[in-house]
């Protein structure tokens, strides 16, 4: 996976035999959506090494959830670390990555083949499955990628953090940002119509009595002016 890696002056080193545990997570909001992965690496006295985290653009849990461990990999086989336990709320990677689980999806065959290649090269490697809440960090810091990606904060792109001996992180300068402009919106000016009259009022309907003989209409009562139309209803 793609990363920047922020050195510290005086960075905070690990034996290489010792175990380091990496707690890694990976989200998607939308599941595919808008994704990214957290990990934090920690030495054997509980001290953070190192903490990683990527927006990964639209993707599904799974995939992000692989990505985080190829990133843990990666940082492992570049600083020699011969000692490594994963730990991820995926219960479907660890499984997969265990050997207990087939991977059938297409999309993560090629990231597992990788992860297997990788770990291979981390002689003490091994992975465990934690629930959601002992995954905090990692979670959190996912969710911060995915926010950074989604335009929630101006710190855009992906990072990882190398801790200092004191404990401070060596976080990268603001990244500038231009001057936002706006274009007004042409909006059509609404056309006044003229005001109709109001139409006559019709007058009421009159219904009259009669009977037709010879085609000519015979009213019982009343009669009707010249010229006016009629309407006879047969009973």
């Amino acid at each position: 996976m793609n990363g920047n890696l922020f050195d510290a002056p005086g960075s905070a080193s690990a034996d290489t035999t010792e175990l380091l545990i990496a707690h890694c997570d990976g989200g998607s909001r939308g599941n595919p959506g808008p994704s990214g992965f957290g990990a934090v690496i920690e030495d054997s006295k509980g001290r953070t090494l190192a903490e990683l985290s990527e927006f990964l653009g639209i993707q599904t849990n799974n995939y992000a959830e692989y990505s985080g461990l190829l990133a843990v990999l990666k940082w492992a086989i570049e600083n020699n670390a011969k000692n490594l336990r994963v730990v991820s709320d995926s219960e479907l990677m660890v499984k997969q990555m265990q050997g207990k689980y087939a991977v059938k999806s297409p999309v993560l065959k090629p990231l597992f083949d990788e992860a297997k290649k990788m770990a291979r090269r981390v002689p003490g490697f091994e992975m465990r499955h934690t629930l959601r809440g002992g995954n905090k960090v990692a979670d959190r810091l996912a969710n911060e990628a995915m926010d950074r990606g989604m335009g929630k904060n101006r710190d855009q792109g992906s990072g990882v953090r190398d801790q200092g001996a004191g404990g401070g992180p060596a976080v990268p300068a603001a990244r500038p940002y231009g001057k936002l402009e706006s274009t007004p919106i042409a909006r059509p000016v609404p056309q006044t119509r003229p005001v109709q009259p109001p139409a006559a009022a019709k007058p009421a309907r009159q219904v009259l009595e009669g009977y037709v003989k010879g085609g000519v209409v015979h009213l019982l009562e009343g009669e009707l002016p010249e010229g006016i139309f009629v309407k006879v209803i047969r009973e």
